[in-house]
């Protein structure tokens, strides 16, 4: 058998389930079945047609759960056949500034899976042995939250997080909730922000202290009564809207800072003299950089809520219809993780 299905994110607002070649893996590649794929807030968005960097037509998935099927000659004896893996979907071009910095994260020609080259949402991929990350104790399912996660660990250190911190995460989506686990796991005081009670229910689960949901409470107060008056050292931003992007700059203490994540969907007004005055940093956060240790070791502990976040499960055919569901209804869902091990 030369073909696979695979979910292809044809055009805004409709996918398909198309045959693609399997892949024969080079000398330094590895063979993957993939077992899981989550969907991402970037297939959302680039779903609803408002992700600025998505080409279509485009193969899905780039957080990936896998074992490895077979290895090519020139890849190192640790990756064996049977071993649970992620990735690191990230394809950096290596001249840019960024890339000259050591920071490939922010590469200016980046290449995420699914987003700019063909995705993992299919049942076999080959992978260069460099992108992988290995867990003997980690499921594949929870291997399929790596990613995700990362992109959060990130934010935080960016804001250079460290205990006793009062740090406000807004947004308890997937890459909020690493936020928090993040900040969490530095000792920090942290406070969860979003408009739906069950996924702050699920930011309690992964360490958040304190929870505000701003359709019942009024943001200002609620952060000046938790934090003493002065308001949060850090604020992290995993939304990406105008309201909540000047938000964080209003809210954070004197001399604190704010991380973006979010790629807020049109053009933000601020008063500078907020940020002026209050000699903030604004920092911008994007993808990860070297994370991918840090969260699996965090999965490894047991801490992490990973049943709570995974909203629903589906095959592959029904993949295409779970997404166009999450984009009319967003509001419920954490996760949605495709199960692929029923495939060819």
């Amino acid at each position: 058998m030369t073909k696979q299905p695979a979910l292809v994110l044809v055009e805004p607002g409709k996918t398909e389930v198309r045959f693609i070649d399997i892949p024969v893996p080079g000398p330094d590649e590895v063979l993957l079945q993939v077992n899981r794929v989550g969907f991402c807030g970037g297939d959302l968005n680039g779903f609803r047609g408002l992700f600025e960097l998505q080409e279509y037509p485009n193969v899905l998935g780039h957080e990936v759960g896998a074992t490895i099927l077979e290895t090519g000659g020139q890849v190192p004896d640790p990756f064996k056949p049977g071993m649970r893996v992620t990735l690191n979907p990230y394809l950096n071009c290596g001249r840019c500034l960024s890339c000259r910095k050591g920071r490939p994260n922010a590469c200016q020609d980046n290449k995420t899976m699914g987003v700019r080259r063909p995705g993992a949402m299919t049942s076999f991929i080959a992978v260069p042995w460099e992108k992988l990350h290995t867990s003997s104790r980690l499921s594949v399912r929870e291997l399929a939250l790596v990613e995700p996660l990362t992109v959060g660990f990130h934010a935080v250190a960016r804001g250079r997080v460290v205990a006793g911190e009062k740090v406000a995460v807004i947004g308890c989506g997937i890459v909020g909730l690493g936020a928090i686990a993040a900040a969490v796991s530095r000792g920090a005081d942290v406070i969860a922000i979003d408009i739906d009670d069950s996924k702050m229910r699920i930011a309690r689960l992964a360490g958040a202290a304190h929870t505000i949901n701003t359709t019942t409470a009024d943001l200002h107060e609620a952060l000046l009564a938790i934090t003493d008056g002065d308001g949060p050292d850090v604020i992290i931003e995993a939304v990406g809207n105008p309201h909540t992007y000047r938000a964080a700059v209003e809210e954070v203490a004197y001399t604190g800072r704010v991380v973006y994540i979010g790629y807020a969907k049109k053009p933000v007004e601020y008063a500078t003299g907020t940020f002026v005055r209050k000699e903030i940093e604004i920092l911008g956060s994007r993808n990860c950089l070297g994370d991918f240790p840090d969260v699996i070791r965090h999965l490894e502990t047991g801490r992490f809520p990973v049943d709570a976040v995974i909203s629903r499960e589906v095959t592959l055919d029904e993949a295409g219809a779970a997404l166009a569901d999450w984009s009319v209804n967003p509001g419920p869902i954490t996760k949605i993780m495709v199960n692929l091990d029923n495939g060819i």
